[in-house]
């Protein structure tokens, strides 16, 4: 392959999609959105509450079926495919809520999570002891997001933080190409707050994976974001660099506002 073609390559989006709508009875939620998605780039999705931002995910993750469009991965379209499939096909997705198994300890969460990514299925007992080095890759997974101690606490015994770290455990666990982030810090204390953010930092520096973040905290969009795309009423209303987007008139009149442009 020539230089010309290996930079062609690289630049292919992994991840699109193209006229993507979803209707609720006269209510349109996500209204003909186009955007493309490339390797190695962290994308925020910013907007005001109803905006569209947590459909826009559930479109591109499968849990939610397109009234139009469609979303296509490696140039695959994948818009008829259910989240499990997607799953399979190398997109993760941290939820807005929690999404564990609550009655299982924490190793056991992510140990299902290292079970299934190496095609081994999720059966909950019969590769326990057959299987230590599942065990080894949680164990260190867990200490990524400083859960080591809370290994064999249940799940549902966990605050809200350690949920949610608990829930990017497991995405680590299932080594997407595609990272999907719905609030990440969401319900977070001051000090939980930067292990997240670390994780992210980490496997936004390894350049060979997409991140897409949905975050209402200015300063972590700031911080992370290579590029930022507003949704406003369901439209995608502005789609650049982070200084240039957050400068944009239809920005401060749609998102920041008077008391959150203070914040920021």
């Amino acid at each position: 392959m020539s230089v010309t073609d290996s930079a062609a390559a690289v630049a292919q989006p992994v991840l699109s999609t193209h006229g993507l709508t979803v209707r609720f009875g006269g209510h349109v939620a996500v209204n003909n959105v186009s955007c493309d998605f490339r390797p190695g780039t962290l994308t925020a999705i910013v907007g005001p509450n109803g905006a569209g931002k947590t459909t826009y995910f559930n479109l591109i993750s499968g849990q939610l079926p397109a009234t139009a469009g469609t979303v296509k991965l490696r140039g695959q379209d994948i818009t008829h495919l259910g989240a499990p499939k997607r799953t399979r096909m190398g997109m993760g997705r941290a939820f807005q809520l929690t999404n564990l198994f609550p009655n299982l300890s924490v190793l056991e969460n992510v140990r299902l999570a290292v079970q299934s990514h190496r095609g081994l299925g999720i059966n909950m007992t019969t590769l326990w002891f057959r299987h230590r080095d599942l065990i080894a890759k949680a164990e260190q997974i867990l200490g990524l997001v400083a859960l080591a101690e809370r290994r064999d606490d249940l799940a549902s015994a966990l605050s809200h933080g350690d949920k949610r770290k608990l829930e990017v455990a497991i995405l680590l666990a299932l080594e997407p190409d595609i990272f999907m982030f719905d609030e990440p810090t969401a319900g977070m204390s001051v000090d939980e707050v930067p292990v997240v953010l670390d994780l992210i930092h980490h496997i936004k520096a390894r350049g060979d994976k997409t991140i897409l973040l949905v975050e209402h905290k200015m300063d972590v969009v700031r911080s992370l974001a290579d590029r930022i795309i507003v949704l406003h009423n369901g439209y995608l209303v502005a789609d650049g660099e982070p200084e240039e987007v957050m400068a944009s008139p239809i920005v401060q009149e749609a998102y920041l506002g008077a008391g959150v442009a203070d914040h920021v």
